[in-house]
């Protein structure tokens, strides 16, 4: 197993990536379902303070997500999860979930917040790995994890037809809005700071950003 590290001078971004090494069929796309049941041990191993992604053949263990990051993606759940998954206040029609692990074809990904329309899940599947793609994903950027978010896991979600994506980063408080169309993903317009803003698929009602940054 190769395993490489890469860190800040001060620590506190680091993140390995691994991949099966050795193996004289390591191209040969028929031996992926064994590459992936190999690289999925290594990621049940794996402590629970970090997150574990398989991607591309490749193992990518990310450290836990730091306060602000954290405080984002819960608000963000709660501000969508009242009205678009509980009909509070809304129009409902969703199931909203937190850090959920999809399995989509070979690779295994952890977005910070996801979104399924329920006509596509009209029951919760009992499983810890979802293979339905879902319809909205959310991830949430961070210095560890921004390139991997922006490159690797956006190729991912549109080749699996994710129809809606965003990108907030609370540094310079930014939220970044995609849309899927013929395969590719379409930039929207980037909302900042503490506006009130209507973003699809959750256009219905306004979103007021301010809430992702507040203490």
């Amino acid at each position: 197993m190769l395993v490489r590290m890469n860190q800040d001078l001060g620590g506190a971004v680091w993140g390995w990536v691994a991949a099966v090494e050795g193996n004289p069929h390591a191209g040969d796309m028929n031996d992926a379902p064994s590459r992936r049941d190999e690289l999925y041990a290594e990621l049940e191993k794996l402590p629970p303070n970090v997150t574990g992604e398989i991607i591309g053949g490749e193992l990518y263990v990310s450290p836990r997500p730091a306060i602000r990051h954290a405080r984002a993606a819960s608000r963000l759940g709660i501000e969508l999860g009242g009205p678009f998954d509980r009909g509070r206040g809304g129009p409902g029609g969703w199931v909203i979930l937190f850090e959920p692990e999809l399995h989509l074809d070979q690779d295994v990904l952890v977005p910070d917040v996801s979104g399924w329309r329920r006509e596509r899940m009209p029951e919760l599947p009992d499983v810890v790995g979802v293979t339905l793609a879902p319809d909205w994903v959310c991830e949430v950027l961070s210095p560890s994890t921004a390139a991997l978010d922006r490159a690797r896991k956006m190729a991912v979600y549109a080749r699996e037809g994710v129809r809606h994506l965003w990108l907030v980063d609370p540094v310079p408080r930014t939220l970044e809005v995609y849309r899927l169309e013929q395969g590719g993903w379409r930039v929207l317009p980037t909302h900042v700071d503490n506006n009130r803003v209507r973003a699809e698929p959750f256009e219905a009602l306004e979103l007021e950003l301010g809430a992702l940054w507040e203490r």
